[in-house]
């Protein structure tokens, strides 16, 4: 080979490098700002002081002990949503995200050092017993919670089933702890429940987010619009105290009611936190009025729904301000079978509303208050009530009072749900006076 020859094999060798640096270059340039270098001299600062804890401490500590914590420490700096998840908490978390799981039934984070209760699931141990959203839990049996990490508090709430643990916690309004006893047990949450609140206006509770949410949805809808006659006039969705779950869940039952436009979109530093959802063509109420029930408890995948249904104007967002969790987590397996649950983004609404940190305002804000009966506590007279009164000459006068019974209990005993039943009618008298 020539002098020529060999020149000109290195220059295209030179040109096809430099083609194939340049496509990195691109592709890493979007990036650049996850690439920085490793910082070597607080990385030595940190071997120095892993063997001085190994040759100095007053008792010899396991390599393996060590690196948990500074992995716990690290990533408890960060969020209180991130964080190493064993390989028993990592298969934990994929139960739980099936519908089963063992232990106390409430959604959990913390707060200053303490166990904060995000929500009770409904007709779980942790709701029978009474806890509430915002509650602290300050000490789990005999041990302190303070100093613990989050997968730490879990662990010791978690336990076979039927045993007891007893939780000391603080709640606003009372002025000493209280001490709440809880036994544990399997955990099988039904996700949707439903009812007929008066002939054509349905009541559909969803209290927490699945996989498989959606589909039941779809079913409970089918059943309510037969037993109001083939269609609703309108239906009060309840998401209080649902602490949130799958973000599939929450789009698939946005999707639910709304027939096009943006449902959620997600953004963070790199570009697979990227991620935008979007509503199909269908609407399950065909367009009858819809109010969604919030309050504190109300968390992450319940202001996903609740955010979108408000920005497209598809329902009435009412109750009180919602818990304020935007923030997407992101669980990547690891080599030994644990996962690193790492926040990766925040949740935007599509009116590009962050819900971090700020949680979705109500439409119509109304406290959940407990009305007092009649000071004589007896019931009000009625015609039906006098002895001799004239009967209905259309038909029985007595009806179906065992379901009767039920619902009024039901609507009596919720403020916010009576209010949101007569927002519905409201609405329906409105567009039937524009019609």
């Amino acid at each position: 080979m020539n002098l020529v020859t060999r020149y000109a094999v290195v220059l295209m060798l030179g040109i096809f490098v430099g083609v194939g640096l340049t496509l990195e270059r691109a592709v890493q340039a979007e990036r650049q700002d996850n690439l920085q270098p490793l910082p070597l001299e607080d990385l030595r600062v940190f071997t120095e002081i892993f063997g001085k804890i190994k040759s100095d401490y007053v008792e010899p500590v396991e390599d393996k002990s060590l690196l948990n914590d500074a992995i716990d420490g690290m990533l408890g700096g960060l969020d209180p949503h991130s964080a190493y998840l064993s390989p028993e908490s990592f298969k934990e978390v994929r139960i739980g995200t099936e519908g089963q799981f063992g232990g106390l039934g409430i959604e959990v984070t913390m707060e200053n050092g303490f166990v904060k209760v995000v929500a009770p699931i409904d007709d779980t141990p942790a709701y029978k017993a009474g806890l509430q959203s915002g509650d602290l839990i300050i000490r789990l049996d005999d041990q302190q919670v303070k100093g613990m990490t989050l997968n730490d508090a879990v662990k010791l709430m978690r336990g076979e089933p039927g045993t007891e643990i007893k939780l000391t916690v603080v709640r606003e309004g009372q002025a000493k702890p209280l001490e709440i006893v809880v036994e544990r047990a399997v955990i099988k949450v039904t996700s949707v429940k439903s009812r007929v609140l008066e002939p054509g206006y349905a009541y559909v509770r969803i209290t927490q987010f699945q996989g498989g949410t959606a589909e039941s949805l779809r079913r409970v809808i089918g059943d309510l619009k037969k037993e109001s006659g083939g269609s609703l006039k309108g239906l009060v969705l309840d998401l209080r105290n649902n602490p949130g779950g799958t973000l599939n869940g929450a789009v698939a039952v946005s999707d639910a009611f709304l027939t096009d436009g943006i449902i959620v979109y997600t953004k963070g530093r790199s570009v697979d936190s990227e991620l935008r959802f979007t509503a199909t063509p269908s609407d399950y109420l065909d367009g009858a009025p819809i109010v969604v029930l919030v309050n504190g408890g109300s968390a992450s995948a319940s202001e996903i729904v609740a955010g979108a249904l408000q920005d497209h104007k598809r329902a009435i967002i009412m109750g009180t301000k919602t818990f304020g969790k935007g923030s997407v987590q992101t669980i990547l397996p690891m080599n030994n079978g644990a996962a690193l649950k790492i926040t990766t983004a925040r949740y935007y609404t599509p009116n590009d509303r962050s819900i971090q940190a700020t949680g979705i305002e109500p439409d119509v804000e109304v406290e959940n208050l407990t009305l007092a009966k009649n000071d004589d506590g007896g019931e009000t007279l009625r015609e039906a009530d006098l002895s001799g009164h004239l009967t209905n000459d259309s038909g029985d006068d007595s009806g179906d009072e065992q379901a009767e019974d039920s619902t009024k209990s039901l609507i009596d005993d919720d403020f916010q749900l009576r209010e949101a039943l007569n927002l519905l009618k409201g609405v329906n008298i409105v567009r039937a006076q524009r019609n």
